[in-house]
This record gives structure tokens, sequence and C-alpha cells, in this order.
């Protein structure tokens, strides 16, 4: 599967676009719509830049979904996956309870696994609330905006 327009939307509104780069909140170098690889302090970059760094790397986040999980998806549930695994990585997929829960066909589990993820470095964020929430109500086919 391929994430769909409306995953795209979900990701770019909670990533945000930034042209310059800066730290996030546990001090990783970013730039575009969350783009982290080869990322230094003094980069810049163009709207254009940013929407193709995007479209360049969400192929690798669908290949985790689609390798990792084992069950079958609806596209608004493969959407809400690839903005979560988006945000915090294959690893934490990988490791999750989110991803056995699913793996169990308990789809009704998994929005309030998806939840559960709302800290970056220790402490509870509320942009992570939002975020989280926005992808736990498009898992349920929900609108989120």
């Amino acid at each position: 599967m391929k994430i769909s327009e409306e995953g795209v939307a979900l990701l770019k509104k909670f990533e945000g676009c930034e042209l310059e780069a800066y730290q996030d909140s546990v001090g990783v170098w970013t730039i575009g719509y969350g783009h982290t690889k080869g990322v230094d302090e003094d980069m810049k970059i163009s709207k254009d830049e940013a929407e193709n760094l995007l479209k360049k790397e969400l192929p690798e986040y669908e290949g985790y979904i689609n390798k990792l999980v084992k069950v079958p998806l609806e596209q608004y549930q493969f959407d809400a996956l690839c903005c979560w695994v988006y945000n915090l990585g294959p690893t934490n997929l990988k490791n999750s309870t989110l991803l056995t829960v699913l793996n169990q066909e308990r789809y009704e589990d998994v929005p309030r696994e998806i939840k559960r993820w709302n800290k970056a470095g220790g402490q509870v964020l509320n942009g992570l609330i939002r975020r989280r929430e926005a992808e736990a109500l498009l898992f349920e086919g929900k609108k989120w905006y």
C-alpha cells in the first residue's frame, strides 16, 4: 500500500514545514516536513525541496508498514500508521505493543496504543497529544480535522 493524500495531509499538518534547519524537541536537526537525515544547522531549503524530500522519504515509511504489519489494513488505517511511524521511526513500531495488538487483529485496541506515544524526551507534549488523537481518529476511519 501507499499513503493517500489524506494521510499526507495529516502528516504535513503535524510536521509543519520549516525551510531553515531547527532542533526538534529532543535536539535532532530537522528541516522541511520533519526530515532529519543529513540535516545540519546551516541548512536552508525551498518549499519545493521540502515537498521533494517528503516524496522521496515516504516510500521508506510505507515499506515499514507493509513489511511489519501482517494483517489486512484499510487505506485510512495504513495512512494513520504511516504518519505514526514517520514521527516515531521503525524501531519503535517494531518493538511496540501497538504492532503486537494490530497483528493479533485487535483493531479496536490500536487507537489506544497510538495515543500512548505522547512523549518526547520523557515529557508529555500537547502537540503530540493532538497528533496522536488525530492519528487514532484516522485509524478508526473518522474525521481528524
